[in-house]
């Protein structure tokens, strides 16, 4: 990520000179642990973090507030060192701040299947593409169809967008996000394809496992009538659990395959064929139209009337883990515009235990709102979110 050393400073709580740089500084905050400049610019908010380096300060982009493309970032940080007129002791904000920013089609972040994905094409979906040879060949022989491959490894995502540019495939979107998580972004009877092949075992961690009763329900969900969730697996394990899994879905047909060939095999497969390893494809189909999945609620927060010493109080004794979402208070901050304090910064990690994500609330004249933006609306973010404005109203759970 972009970063510059400067020589030691004075920092700025407030700077709103447009005829001289395109970014405003908006607030400085304070915790006993940290420090945060809050900027502006172009109608996008975000954070920098100093940090003390060797008697200079080193400013940064807050990762929880990144903001794209990266030349965004590199003339906000250019805009700073100008700003606080500090002489720039290390700088990488210049290697590739002329470079044109490479628009890319195929990769997506979770945002745009929450807000933007909209598609008349069927969708056929694959958890854990890996090399991407099933993913790439599934592409190639239904081009009528839009294939979603979910991979957490980023290698693995960056050789996938490499073979998508070198053979001209227009219908694969890439994404990096759990797969637990993913398909309740998708709309009911839209998806006639769910590949989950040789998943992660985890068998001295089996809660991560993608494979569980609630995903089965989900995809059985998003699945169009006679559509299919595929399993393919190396480990007895796995298959064992599964298996009891699938058949736990009496109403749903299935079936067990063993050592059956496909028309792509990776390296992996090959090399356990040769050894002669048994491989299982469970199958299970769905039967009938899912209802439209209705997300119940939202991120309005009340009026607030606790102090603000005593918000830091409750902030400070409150970390919950609750079976369906987390609330970790991280960090309190004191926020000082034109040298008066005016208000906290509150960061919290919330939502899915298996995905959590972490946004800053912004405290001021017994209003609060999400820095940046809410955040995406699932289920179990609406749930956090629902705790933490009972926490900050100091409302009885």
């Amino acid at each position: 990520m972009p970063h510059i050393l400067l020589k030691k400073h004075k920092l700025i709580d407030y700077y709103d000179n447009q005829d001289s740089v395109k970014t405003k500084i908006d607030f400085i905050a304070k915790s006993s642990r940290d420090t945060k400049i809050g900027l502006s610019c172009e109608n996008k908010e975000f954070l920098f973090s100093t940090v003390d380096r060797d008697g200079n300060d080193l400013i940064k982009l807050d990762n929880a507030t990144r903001v794209t493309p990266v030349s965004f970032m590199q003339n906000a940080l250019n805009d700073y060192a100008k700003i606080v007129n500090s002489e720039v002791l290390f700088s990488n904000t210049t290697s590739i701040y002329n470079k044109m920013e490479v628009e890319e089609l195929y990769l997506k972040n979770i945002d745009y299947f929450a807000k933007d994905f909209k598609t008349n094409k069927e969708i056929w979906v694959e958890i854990g593409f890996g090399s991407g040879k099933h993913l790439l060949h599934q592409a190639k022989e239904n081009p009528d169809k839009i294939l979603i491959g979910l991979e957490i490894h980023t290698p693995s995502i960056e050789q996938v967008l490499k073979q998508i540019k070198l053979e001209n495939i227009t219908n694969v979107l890439t994404v990096n996000y759990d797969a637990r998580l993913f398909l309740e972004f998708l709309n009911s009877n839209s998806v006639g394809k769910i590949f989950v092949h040789f998943p992660v075992p985890w068998d001295k961690k089996p809660h991560r496992r993608v494979f569980s009763k609630e995903f089965i329900e989900e995809s059985l969900r998003v699945l169009k009538i006679d559509g299919s969730l595929e399993l393919r697996t190396d480990s007895p394990n796995y298959y064992e659990y599964s298996k009891g899994l699938v058949e736990s879905f009496k109403s749903y047909p299935s079936s067990i395959k063993k050592n059956q060939d496909l028309a792509v095999v990776s390296k992996y497969e090959a090399r356990w064929k040769r050894q002669e390893k048994d491989i299982w494809d469970i199958t299970i189909s769905a039967t009938e139209n899912s209802l439209s999945k209705e997300i119940k609620g939202d991120f309005k927060f009340f009026d607030i009337d606790t102090s603000e010493e005593d918000i830091k109080t409750i902030i400070n004794k409150t970390q919950t883990l609750k079976k369906d979402f987390l609330v970790n208070f991280e960090d309190v901050y004191d926020i000082f515009t034109n040298n008066k304090k005016n208000g906290l910064l509150i960061k919290v990690t919330l939502g899915s235990f298996n995905r959590p994500v972490t946004k800053y609330i912004i405290i001021q004249n017994k209003k609060a709102r999400y820095f940046q933006g809410e955040p995406i609306k699932t289920q179990t973010n609406i749930l956090s979110h629902n705790y933490i404005n009972n926490i900050l109203s100091d409302t009885k759970q």
